[in-house]
């Protein structure tokens, strides 16, 4: 297709959203400006993370490549990072003759450079910094083609009364993965409160475009990481874990109609779909498929870019291998090692709402997980034994390790020779039943610090 060399792209994402919007049927939502963008553009009702936590799932939307293809099936923070031969989004536009800036939040890399940015800022994350730096970038905006990448630290844990008004908890909805108590109704409603500024800050970001008259000539794309941090959401292959928001607005110039977009779409769809809008070549590397051609006709005949989504988790807060694979129809999950129903990160784990369901997720997860998404969209029936479905299940397990062997996923069979054995020997200890010491030790271990505080422009 035809590309349009001088449009613009800006990229605004979020952090721990899932889809908790109002335009995602969330009524108790505050969320205007990104309802009021979703009608006017295009609403991804079945997109979905490559993984269920932060590096790996962005990795994959800045590189169209899974995990274990770019390096990232771990935090960056943890010491993962890009392989040497991974382009990145931002570098293949910069090659092709795109200016590019990236200001506020990046898990990708302890190396901001690597990301392959002309200039960035990424020494403070909260949103308010981050539009105020759009903003002044945005009156000076070059004369060439831009991507402009704002990541918010919102709506990230912990949600501090101080920066963030707790929505009522009485007029919260509880999702039907939580249990409805007082304790997680004001959690919710506090992770409603930190939407609400988040929402209120992509409005001036929407309104700064406005005011420079660039409407007509940008791609505007909102989106998330992956899902909420919740138990059964965040850090799971479940719906709620990889379910994320793709909003995308096209330029008034191109004379698109607002769209409702219910195809399946991966992580790894975002560059290639991006690339061909754009009239760039998509490198052959890229393992995502593009969905240009569906997004901008509006001929009957154009068939789903995909018929299913592949997702997977290696590394979070312990060493947890599970795969996935996804259609319209049916969830089939495959757990490579003995893991308790639900392994919550540290940020959930020490909520209300972890604290909440804790008595519930001491068992032990089967092997094996399959789900009627018609009949059971809350995947709680297990239908892997069940003969009458016995076919579906092999089906899906071959269309998974199909995916496997041709995207080289290799799944380590323990921490031993990994670059992050060493600092979670102890939680992987824990697994094991053994002695530990206490959590703040485990922290200090960790070594979590904010390596990634820098601004930089050539």
């Amino acid at each position: 297709m035809a590309g349009h060399p001088a449009e613009n792209v800006v990229i605004v994402h979020w952090h721990d959203l899932g889809r908790h919007l109002g335009a995602y049927g969330h009524a108790s939502v505050s969320s205007p400006r990104a309802d009021a963008l979703a009608a006017e553009g295009i609403l991804f009702t079945r997109a979905h993370a490559t993984a269920p936590l932060c590096s790996p799932s962005r990795g994959s939307l800045f590189t169209g490549r899974y995990p274990h293809s770019n390096g990232l099936v771990g935090l960056a923070h943890h010491g993962w990072e890009y392989r040497a031969d991974v382009s990145t989004l931002p570098a293949i536009l910069s090659q092709s003759g795109w200016r590019t800036a990236l200001f506020g939040m990046q898990h990708e890399s302890s190396f901001p450079r690597r990301l392959g940015f002309d200039e960035f800022d990424v020494s403070n994350s909260y949103c308010e910094y981050v539009v105020d730096r759009v903003r002044t970038w945005l009156s000076d905006a070059p004369a060439e083609p831009f991507l402009l990448t704002a990541g918010f630290f919102e709506t990230h844990r912990p949600y501090p009364a101080d920066r963030y008004r707790s929505a009522d908890p009485a007029t919260v909805d509880v999702p039907d993965y939580l249990p409805d108590t007082p304790e997680v109704r004001a959690d919710l409603a506090e992770f409603h409160g930190s939407i609400t500024v988040a929402d209120a800050a992509l409005g001036e970001i929407l309104d700064a475009l406005s005011e420079r008259g660039l409407d007509d000539s940008t791609w505007v794309v909102f989106l998330t990481d992956h899902g909420p941090a919740f138990p059964r959401a965040k850090s799971t292959l479940y719906e709620p874990g990889t379910g994320i928001a793709v909003i995308v607005r096209p330029p008034t110039g191109r004379g698109l109609t607002p769209l409702v977009y219910d195809e399946l779409f991966s992580g790894v769809d975002l560059v290639p779909t991006l690339l061909e809008l754009l009239g760039v070549s998509i490198p052959e590397e890229v393992q995502g498929v593009s969905h240009a051609a569906q997004l901008t006709t509006a001929r009957a005949d154009v068939e789903p870019a995909r018929s299913e989504v592949f997702t997977a988790k290696t590394y979070h807060d312990a060493f947890d291998p599970i795969r996935a694979v996804r259609t319209k129809e049916f969830s089939y999950i495959e757990n490579y090692t003995r893991r308790p129903i639900l392994e919550l990160p540290w940020d959930i784990e020490d909520s209300p709402s972890g604290r909440a369901v804790a008595p519930d997720v001491a068992g032990e997860r089967p092997a094996y997980e399959l789900y009627d998404l018609v009949s059971d969209p809350g995947e709680r029936d297990n239908l892997h034994d069940d003969p009458k479905y016995a076919h579906v299940a092999e089906g899906l397990a071959l269309r998974l390790n199909e995916w496997r062997e041709s995207t080289g996923d290799i799944i380590p069979s323990d921490f031993v020779g990994t670059r992050i054995s060493d600092r979670y020997t102890q939680t992987y200890a824990l697994i094991e039943g053994l002695t530990l010491p206490s959590r703040n030790a485990l922290s200090e271990q960790r070594g979590i610090t904010d390596s990634t505080s820098e601004i930089y422009s050539e």
